[in-house]
């Protein structure tokens, strides 16, 4: 059953597998780990695909019965972040055109894409407007690339490029299996001040062929809640957050999970909690430190090492 499932969709996550098949992950991964050594499938962070997933891209249809519940989730939290008026670029994917859905009700929007899927989601949306790359059509994702798509990006500026692909890591960035798709993503960065990143937890850890945004251009990691034993997908999301990547997750109900996110964006800040001033500590110290914390400050003397403890916790 599972060799069915990933023959027919390209690609299938392990939550999926284990929900199909009516058995624990636990018990999917270790039947994926026996048929990989068998070369009848390929492992992949979180999931598994046909071998030779290396280089080999899912098209529409499989993608579109990958992960739906965390793509929703992840498209509902991604429109907290677009602006009445604002002008941005949208990236063809699966998760985008989630995203493309919830953007219809933002008046005032300019919406650039190369994304036929995106552009149909927004079709009949009275307020805002859709502006279409050119390019030549790419079938199996329904997204216009080519030196046309390329072409007709250069001059533009938006505020914010929301963009998904095929893998994210800390060491490379996000990237795709696709050279001509992997261009124009990186014609739509260049046309951005900000980079919003739209991937799932099946994606992290996942590298493919062509970089399309390395971690430094980054601005914003938007993803879901990796499973608690997924510690690959954790370890990847820190070494993101490490690099300066803002990361916000949301929850498969659809709610913000461990970031919690305002409904215009802006720096998120957080009061660090610390106990009362000690004795002989000169009276407001606390405040100071408290201030220092949520400002980034570094505090002065031996109390720098309490508070970036306290950061931890």
């Amino acid at each position: 059953m599972i060799l069915e499932m990933v023959r027919a969709n390209g690609a299938v996550s392990l939550r999926e597998l284990a929900r199909v098949v009516q058995t624990s992950e636990v018990t999917v991964r270790r039947d994926v780990r026996a048929l990989e050594a068998e070369g009848l499938l390929d492992r992949r962070h979180g999931g598994a695909v046909l071998p030779g997933g290396f280089t080999r891209e899912s098209g529409f249809p499989q993608k579109s019965h990958l992960a739906t519940a965390e793509k929703t989730a992840i498209a509902d939290l991604a429109a907290n972040f677009v602006e009445e008026g604002e002008a941005i670029v949208v990236g063809a994917g699966t998760t985008t055109q989630e995203l493309a859905r919830r953007l219809a009700r933002v008046p005032g929007l300019t919406v650039v894409t190369n994304s036929l899927l995106v552009a149909q989601a927004l079709a009949h949306a009275n307020r805002v407007e859709v502006v279409m790359t050119g390019g030549t059509l790419r079938g199996s994702n329904y997204a216009l690339v080519g030196s046309g798509a390329e072409q007709s990006l250069q001059g533009l500026r938006v505020s914010r490029a929301f963009l998904s692909g095929s893998g994210l890591t800390a060491e490379r960035g996000l990237s795709t299996s696709n050279m001509l798709s992997a261009s124009v993503d990186r014609a739509l960065v260049q046309a951005a001040a900000e980079v919003v990143v739209l991937a799932d937890h099946t994606k992290l850890g996942t590298d493919t062929m062509f970089q399309t945004v390395p971690t430094d251009l980054i601005t914003r990691l938007i993803t879901d809640e990796p499973p608690a034993h997924d510690d690959r997908a954790a370890t990847e999301l820190q070494a993101l957050a490490d690099q300066g990547v803002q990361i916000a997750v949301a929850g498969a109900s659809g709610s913000s999970g461990g970031d919690a996110v305002p409904a215009r964006p802006q720096q998120q800040r957080r009061d660090v909690p610390l106990p009362a001033p000690r004795r002989g500590q000169v009276p407001g110290a606390a405040a100071g430190l408290r201030a220092a914390a949520v400002l980034g400050e570094q505090p002065p003397g031996a109390e720098r090492a309490r508070v970036a403890d306290l950061r931890r916790r």
